[in-house]
């Protein structure tokens, strides 16, 4: 069998694709690279914006323009949210919600391991699943409401594994990994991390995206006690910077909570790098609003951000709420898009003349280099060296444009 598996969003639905590929070619597939090509299409969707919905209709519209005679599989967030849209505008397609995907497919459940990442320098391993927080924007805990995590044992073997096969960053994700419990001996996500750092072999660990209330005192010690083993970056969802919006949107902090985990964290972290998600329009932000999340950001001194506009969420409490002129919403992302170059270039400046692991990951063949990422996620450059997957020692040379500029030591 030909098959064709396409992944919208987030690392933890990339993690889930990668893992059914695997189980695929274990079953004898063939994975193409066309929907044209392919005797079955599965598609792995988003629901985070309506973007993303967009995305996948056109997808499964170009698939039953192209290859009408394929069976078409839909699973993820948006299945889960839109069954019945999805199910009216394309009858021919078959919707699989993710816990039912192992025994439909292969006749077993699954733990969504993986041995490989085509094409990867850097493994992804899906630790935790479900989220039960429902902020006011969000869709996620309707579309991945059960809180799952993987079992210690099975995690650290899987990490294990990767390793061996060549891997030199892991990176931890999941829904909201800073409630990971291990179902069998309650181990949360600071005892898992301690348990990594005991496996032998040339590598760095580093967390996808972790919700700043989850960050505790024992995880940041543990994290620190594993020295460069543990990427110095932390991707710390933020949202907004106005104390009044943070309440309406039912997150679990305010800004001086936030800013204290902040300050704790790099009282053992001096050179860390801070990210953050932020949503440009939320309907309750007012102007004074978003000029305070402008200041926040500086106060809190990111080295980027990810932006996102705001768009409804049937379901959610803030899709009932009167919307922001869409005008007004691109206005703001926008300037938020800005701040984040501005961000980014500063981040990067701040490296100049000093020394890095560098961990290559695509060639460019425009300029013969190699791009690959530093421990603290900052994006660099480099000629004259191959994509073997090795942490290399370099010196930054110069930053344009939010890039480094490196040369191997």
């Amino acid at each position: 069998m030909k098959v064709f598996i396409k992944t919208f969003g987030c690392r933890v639905n990339q993690v889930e694709s990668e893992a059914l590929l695997e189980k695929f070619k274990d079953g004898g597939a063939v994975i193409v690279q066309a929907p044209k090509d392919a005797e079955l299409c599965l598609i792995n969707t988003c629901s985070v914006t309506a973007k993303a919905d967009r995305d996948a209709n056109k997808l499964i519209r170009q698939i039953l323009r192209d290859n009408p005679y394929c069976r078409i599989i839909v699973t993820g967030c948006y299945a889960m949210a839109s069954a019945d849209k999805i199910k009216a505008l394309f009858p021919q397609a078959q919707i699989i919600f993710k816990p039912d995907l192992g025994k439909t497919l292969f006749g077993e459940d699954l733990d969504w391991t993986v041995k490989h990442h085509e094409g990867k320098t850097r493994a992804f391993v899906k630790i935790q699943d479900g989220c039960d927080n429902f902020c006011s924007y969000c869709i996620v805990p309707y579309t991945r409401p059960l809180k799952t995590s993987k079992p210690k044992q099975i995690a650290l073997a899987e990490i294990q594994n990767l390793i061996k096969n060549g891997y030199k960053e892991i990176v931890l994700t999941g829904i909201n990994i800073g409630n990971y419990r291990c179902p069998q001996s309650g181990a949360d996500l600071a005892d898992l991390l301690g348990e990594v750092f005991k496996i032998e072999g040339d590598f760095r660990i580093r967390f996808s995206s972790i919700e700043i209330n989850t960050v505790t005192d024992k995880l940041i010690q543990t994290a620190a006690s594993g020295g460069e083993k543990f990427c110095d970056y932390l991707h710390l969802p933020l949202q907004s910077g106005s104390d009044a919006v943070l309440k309406h949107m039912g997150r679990h902090y305010d800004t001086k909570e936030y800013l204290e985990r902040v300050k704790y964290i790099r009282s053992y972290f001096k050179n860390i790098f801070l990210y953050c998600d932020i949503i440009a329009g939320y309907p309750t932000e007012t102007e004074a609003d978003f000029n305070s999340s402008l200041s926040f950001l500086e106060e809190v001194g990111f080295a980027g951000l990810h932006v996102f506009s705001y768009s409804p969420r049937a379901g959610t409490k803030a899709a009932a709420l009167k919307q922001l002129p869409p005008e007004e919403i691109k206005r703001r992302s926008e300037i938020l898009h800005q701040k984040d170059k501005q961000l980014r270039q500063k981040a990067a400046q701040s490296l100049i003349d000093k020394e890095a692991e560098f961990l290559a990951e695509t060639f460019i063949k425009a300029n013969n280099s190699v791009s690959g990422v530093l421990p603290n996620f900052q994006r660099a450059l480099i000629k004259g060296v191959s994509l073997q997957p090795a942490l290399r020692k370099v010196k930054i040379t110069k930053a344009q444009d939010g890039i480094c500029f490196a040369q191997e030591v």
